[in-house]
């Protein structure tokens, strides 16, 4: 078993659902590196029970690399797993199962497992290690670390986000908003339609809004091929409303998304959204409907990854990276949009398949553990020299 299997067997131990905390994932982390003579400073959220991490290897000195990755998983609740998905289990197959092993604890022990080479080499640029808190309930710990890490670490060092990628440069991401919208009618009888307003209807006249917005986007040419999904989407996930079927709906609410392209932006898709809902509010006063309609974002906005000003952290990739790489684009949310947001060169690049993250029995291929630390190992050739600046 190498260094990097051992490692991501102990991280996979630790329940790191987000609903959890992850301080005894980050009290391992700091004994871990501590036992290499690297130190490292949390950054706490507000509630004190969870925290980022920070340590950086080698000189304090300009350049170098961040290298980035989540603590927390998804549930397990209601999945089909054939295994303990806290337990690293080798299928035989030349497969690793367990919670976060591809999404993305993989990564996360291949760059531990890499700390003892850096520490021994002698480095002329950096490496940091940024490890955040609930990534998955909308990047919530990532601004916090960002900002520390710019404030007070660099303003110059290239960042690698370790999402799952099949160790395949991703240049580009949509951004993406979860949003709750709560209709508020009146009850009447349903066979007494003329005195009652029902949310439902009203809901149902918004839900469909939002999928003719999303065909107006492209109808308009805001398209991007390099997406397998090429336009912003937006999309209603959950609804629920309504107490017998002879009562007109009180309320009604829904839960939806939009996930924009790095070229739209949250505010201008959100707007025509926000006027529908004005015209139609107004529409219904003027019968003598009553109706209320409030919308609430359930996380910050993550915003995207746009294809530019990374040809620097793009080459440190390529160059450390088997023969015929290419640029790839991904409709899933990550850190790097925040990172690039700071002004930091930023790729996403990391072992395992998206297609595995969240699934019962997820795993990483160690053919995919083996291709990240030779990268990592390959990528400290550089950082010996001035090849990252």
């Amino acid at each position: 078993m190498s260094d990097a299997e051992r490692l991501l067997a102990r991280l996979v131990a630790f329940d790191t659902t987000s609903s959890e905390s992850n301080l005894a994932l980050v009290r391992y982390v700091e004994d871990y590196l501590a036992s290499h003579g690297v130190e490292a400073e949390r950054v706490m959220s507000p509630c004190g029970n969870k925290a980022n991490l920070i340590a950086r290897i080698g000189p304090d000195a300009p350049g170098g690399v961040m290298l980035s990755g989540h603590t927390d998983v998804v549930p397990v609740a209601g999945q089909p797993w054939s295994s303990d998905p806290f337990t690293l289990r080798d299928g035989g197959d030349g497969r690793l199962y367990g919670r976060g092993t591809c999404d993305m604890k993989g990564f996360l022990a291949c760059v531990l497992a890499n700390v003892p080479e850096w520490v021994r080499a002698p480095l002329k640029q950096p490496v940091y290690l940024g490890f955040s808190y609930d990534e998955e309930i909308g990047c919530v710990g990532a601004p916090d670390l960002i900002r520390r890490f710019y404030e007070h670490y660099s303003t110059t060092a290239h960042v690698i986000v370790g999402e799952p990628t099949s160790m395949q440069p991703v240049v580009a991401q949509k951004g993406a908003t979860n949003l709750r919208t709560t209709v508020t009618g009146r009850e009447a009888h349903s066979s007494q339609v003329n005195q009652g307003t029902s949310a439902i209807h009203v809901a149902a006249r918004l839900v469909t809004f939002i999928e003719d917005t999303m065909a107006a986007l492209v109808e308009e040419g805001r398209v991007d091929e390099a997406f397998n999904v090429p336009h912003t989407s937006l999309h209603v996930g959950k609804i629920k409303g309504g107490t017998a079927i002879n009562i007109m709906a009180r309320e009604c609410q829904f839960e939806w998304e939009i996930r924009h392209l790095p070229t739209d932006t949250f505010d201008e898709v959100y707007a025509r959204y926000e006027a529908f809902c004005a015209q139609l509010s107004d529409q219904m006063q003027a019968r003598g409907k009553h109706v209320e309609i409030t919308t609430e974002a359930l996380n910050v906005t993550v915003p995207g990854l746009a294809d530019r000003d990374n040809d620097r952290v793009l080459r440190l990739a390529k160059d450390h990276l088997p023969a015929g790489c290419c640029d790839h684009a991904v409709a899933y949310a990550t850190e790097a949009g925040q990172f690039q947001g700071q002004g930091l060169q930023t790729i996403i690049l990391g072992p395992g398949s998206i297609t595995q993250a969240h699934q019962p029995d997820e795993y990483v291929e160690r053919s995919q553990l083996e291709a990240c630390t030779a990268f990592l190992d390959n990528m400290t050739e550089a950082l010996q020299s001035d090849a990252t600046s």
